[in-house]
């Protein structure tokens, strides 16, 4: 009953995107922070951010909605592509170096124990030895 209320309610209205759970998840923080730290505007701006996505995902103006997830999201994806990166990187660490080609900067990822190997660049095709 309930489940179906919510559901005519929302028809027509924009939804959570990942902004909006951007904005949510930095509220969650904010407030813990305000609470460790005892800082009253700390609070204030997490509640700031909170009010800002429930209106969001209640706004019946779905372009404008939309744009700003996009522009959000044109931010957004490197700084997650650069994080994914690392983690991956992380956790190749212990089977495998990274080495950077000398003429274009590609980095380049080589499997651990294999002595000196002769390393050829699929980007430019420099070629240069290593110890792994």
């Amino acid at each position: 009953m309930l489940r179906n209320w919510f559901r005519n309610f929302m028809i027509g209205r924009y939804g959570p995107d990942q902004l909006y759970f951007f904005l949510f998840v930095l509220s969650l923080i904010l407030t813990l922070l305000s609470r460790i730290l005892h800082w009253n505007p700390l609070y204030f701006a997490a509640l700031a951010l909170l009010i800002l996505a429930i209106l969001r995902m209640f706004s019946r103006n779905i372009p404008r909605r939309r744009a700003e997830n996009d522009r959000f999201l044109r931010y957004w994806g490197p700084v997650k592509r650069w994080f994914r990166r690392r983690i991956t990187r992380l956790k190749d660490s212990r089977t495998h170096r990274f080495f950077r080609c000398p003429s274009c900067k590609n980095t380049l990822r080589v499997p651990k124990g294999k002595g000196k190997v002769q390393i050829t660049c699929p980007k430019c095709g420099q070629r240069f030895t290593k110890k792994t």
